[in-house]
């Protein structure tokens, strides 16, 4: 799968930070979902690397060169929202869109909060993916 590396340093470590470089990283749990995204975001032209976890995502990526990052919010573990965090932490992100199967007023309203560029509720069109994509890189 794409994105899933194993740890070691060096030439291995250079060439995700690579892959990252512009690309639109995905987390998202749901290897289907994930593979949906991917095909979207590859016939809209754009690159991607996913992620089935946020923890695979800290471990073995450096996110700041990423184009966007699409989070899901509901992971196991490290959730989206706790996934944003840490990576704001550690400095300056890209422009981050939340998806999830809960699109509940609360999730949404924290989103907002933490600076997102969109938040979209499953199920969305891949049209729609592919317009706030553009938009957010564009702002970024």
């Amino acid at each position: 799968m794409a994105g899933i590396f194993p740890d070691e340093t060096g030439a291995g470590r250079a060439m995700r930070n690579a892959e990252t470089a512009k690309a639109i990283v995905i987390v998202e749990d749901d290897a289907s979902m994930s593979q949906a995204l991917e095909r979207i975001l590859r016939l809209g032209g754009q690159a991607s690397i996913s992620y089935p976890s946020a923890e695979a995502l800290l471990a073995n990526s450096n996110v700041a060169d990423a184009a966007c990052l699409i989070l899901d919010v509901q992971l196991p573990g490290i959730t989206g929202f706790e996934l944003h965090s840490r990576l704001a932490e550690k400095g300056p992100i890209p422009p981050v869109i939340f998806i999830t199967a809960y699109g509940e007023p609360e999730a949404r309203a924290r989103a907002q909060r933490a600076g997102a560029a969109a938040f979209l509720a499953k199920p969305f069109s891949g049209r729609v993916l592919l317009e706030t994509v553009r938009e957010a890189v564009i702002v970024a």
